[in-house]
């Protein structure tokens, strides 16, 4: 990383950046250029292991792709504010951010409902209630995060 004054090394403090955040990037291998693709996601931690939870529709171009060459990289990033310096006539932008590379695989069917719990815990309640009949008609996708940095530009100058 080039501006080592930015990076966070903090699991905690990436952690709590990846929970601000709402929607997950991943890039997938797709021949000469890459493929991404904006998901909403859930978020699971155990111990210092990093799991995505995504769901997608039963067929389309990112599960082929996933099935080619399951290696896939991500981004998240939040807080944007623009930074003015009016006295200096210049502008930046204020971020925080996460990225890294994993392995994706398909949740298996008796695993799916639980997954999509933790997808949804993100976004709402730990308990919310959710229809389960789309399910059996929903590809659920875990990615396992192998590595990731995160950095962050405060709004001071």
């Amino acid at each position: 990383m080039r501006r080592k004054d930015r990076e966070i090394t903090d699991f905690q403090e990436i952690l709590a950046i990846m929970e601000k955040c709402d929607v997950c990037r991943i890039a997938l291998h797709d021949g000469d250029f890459p493929y991404i693709v904006p998901l909403n996601f859930g978020l699971d931690v155990q111990g210092e292991q990093v799991f995505f939870y995504f769901h997608a529709a039963a067929e389309g171009k990112k599960l082929e792709l996933i099935a080619r060459d399951n290696r896939a990289a991500f981004e998240m990033d939040c807080g944007h504010s623009l930074i003015l310096d009016e006295p200096h006539m210049s502008c930046t932008m204020a971020y925080e951010s996460v990225m890294g590379r994993g392995t994706i695989e398909l949740v298996p069917e008796e695993e799916k409902h639980s997954a999509l719990k933790i997808l949804m815990r993100h976004y709402h309640a730990e308990d919310f209630a959710f229809n389960t009949a789309p399910i059996k008609v929903t590809t659920v996708l875990k990615m396992t995060v192998t590595d990731l940095t995160a950095k962050r530009r405060d709004n001071t100058h």
